[in-house]
């Protein structure tokens, strides 16, 4: 390991154990990376001194274009602010909360120049969701939307740690604006190294206790070096625009990271509908659109209307692309849509396929930097066509935040994501199912006990069990089998106080759609739910 730069060595001192760690591949001329790296001052400050200060970097609805330069002097102002009006110092963790606009991104590049150490939640967390990963990462610091502040309040009086929080959209002296826009618009960036911890990325695990998988500066740079370059073949002509959060790997590569690496533009929308991207697509050149297949199903009878000449790649990730819904896509717009397949443990995508080498119904095949097999039930690579556990290694990889659960994610050096994937003899990966209780709906990761967890708090709930089940149009859905207590009638209300209940209690994407009402739950004789009977 390189000599670290954080003075508060929290996030070092709870990486698992060297030997628990996935064989990293770090050979390729494209991922290597010198020992002292600061990824923001790659992502940002490189191209001001290629001469691009005047360049358009990011589009949202508060502020319009933001060039380059002046998204270095907001990301320097608020790094100063950080140091000086919260006295964070190098390997703090500080908590971004907010919608995608310039704010959470300027913020985020700060952190990094400041050697903060970031972690990115979803604006729709609830405050005991915010209690587990405050805890866990033992956040110091958090920069909050004000629309968003009660819940992080709430959340902040069982969390002794997190002692300063600012918020933007706060005119008070106190808020972000405020406490920033005196500050210089030049700063001294931290010389972190290379495997400094630049940010600790959220993932519910099936037992919905959360995960922090902790990424490096060089990790931010290496998914930057590998789909974005060889698979989407992304130049500084592109515009982004999309609809995954930031607090989402998938979008935070997609939006931020990606564009700045490539010193492209990205528009970021912050309550985007299928109507509102194509629009967006129209109003602002757009050449690559980056969401869930539910939303491009949903985009795809509407795109008629909308001129789209701008538009030349379509990006699908966070959850697997139904053929009908590519077929229809390329039928409405003429474009072949890219999929792509990552985790929030390795990043970004890592196996995908660039439109002219599509084979429908598959995922792709590994992304140049990666290799990826099929591993059978006891850890050993199968043959061609038959379905496992899908196994991948490159130059990221899963170190989660002091986790017994590294054990199982990390096999004889492979990272196993819990897919079950078959790969044809032309090294094709074709997607089966999940192996784990991980619901994917409409590109959001949901864990089935998490949602039985908050179902079990409400008075009527005796007993129930959560599973995913086939839709159509979401790929999944949450669909609950519950047990009323005595005195509680099974009927339509009791269906919609439940729904209301989880969507109160837990992030509101998680609530089940679906309420069957059971007398009993299936068992075994020891009473082990039996899930696979209500997949069923």
């Amino acid at each position: 390991m390189n000599s670290s730069a954080h003075t508060d060595t929290f996030a070092r001192d709870n990486l698992p154990p060297k030997e628990l760690w996935p064989d990293l591949l770090l050979t390729q001329d494209h991922v290597l990376y010198p020992d002292r790296l600061n990824c923001a001052a790659e992502l940002l400050d490189n191209w001001i001194a290629k001469g691009w200060s005047e360049k358009h970097a990011i589009h949202d609805t508060e502020h319009g274009w933001t060039t380059y330069g002046q998204l270095q002097g907001f990301a320097n102002q608020i790094a100063h602010m950080f140091v000086q009006d919260m006295h964070l110092v190098p390997g703090n963790r500080i908590l971004l909360r907010g919608a995608n606009n310039l704010q959470m991104c300027a913020c985020w590049l700060a952190a990094l120049k400041a050697g903060l150490v970031v972690v990115v939640t979803m604006p729709l967390l609830r405050s005991r969701e915010l209690v587990d990963v405050i805890v866990k990462a033992r956040v110091q610091a958090a920069i909050c939307d004000s629309a968003l502040k009660d819940e992080l309040l709430n959340a902040q009086a069982q969390c002794p740690s997190l002692s300063r929080i600012v918020y933007f959209h706060d005119d008070s002296p106190s808020g972000l604006h405020p406490l920033f826009r005196n500050k210089p618009t030049t700063f001294q960036n931290v010389d972190t190294a290379a495997d400094d911890v630049a940010l600790i990325a959220f993932t519910s695990g099936t037992t919905g206790k959360p995960k922090g998988t902790m990424h490096f500066h060089r990790d931010v740079l290496a998914i930057c070096d590998c789909f974005p370059r060889f698979i989407v073949k992304m130049g500084a002509t592109d515009v982004c625009i999309g609809t995954p959060p930031l607090a989402f790997t998938f979008g935070l590569g997609a939006l931020l990271l990606f564009p700045l690496r490539f010193g492209a533009s990205t528009v970021l929308l912050e309550r985007a509908t299928p109507a509102s991207l194509l629009q967006g697509i129209d109003d602002f050149g757009a050449t690559i659109t980056w969401t869930a297949p539910t939303f491009y199903r949903q985009m795809a009878p509407l795109a008629r209307g909308y001129k789209l000449a701008t538009l030349k790649k379509s990006v699908s990730a966070g959850e697997a692309l139904p053929a009908g819904t590519r077929t229809l896509w390329r039928e409405k717009t003429g474009l072949e849509m890219i999929d792509g397949l990552g985790t929030t443990e390795l990043l970004h995508i890592f196996i995908s396929a660039s439109e002219s080498d599509v084979r429908p119904g598959a995922t792709g095949r590994v992304v140049p930097g990666y290799e990826a097999c099929i591993l059978d039930e006891v850890g050993i690579p199968t043959p061609n066509n038959t379905v496992g556990r899908l196994a991948v290694k490159g130059p990221t990889g899963c170190r989660y935040l002091a986790d017994d659960r590294q054990r199982s994610y990390v096999i004889n050096g492979w990272n196993v994501t819990g897919d079950a994937y078959r790969m044809d003899e032309d090294g094709y990966f074709w997607y089966q199912a999940r192996t784990d209780d991980m619901i994917i709906s409409a590109g959001y990761n949901i864990a089935g006990p998490e949602v039985e967890e908050a179902l079990l708090l409400h008075p009527a709930v005796a007993e129930c069990a959560v599973v995913g089940t086939p839709d159509e149009d979401r790929g999944m859905i949450v669909k609950a089998f519950i047990v009323l207590r005595a005195g509680y009638v099974a009927d339509a209300e009791a269906v919609k106080s439940l729904q209301d209940y989880v969507k109160q209690t837990i992030a509101p994407y998680k609530y089940p759609r679906a309420i069957e009402f059971m007398a009993a739950l299936p068992r075994t004789e020891t009473g082990k739910l039996q899930r696979f009977k209500l997949r069923q």
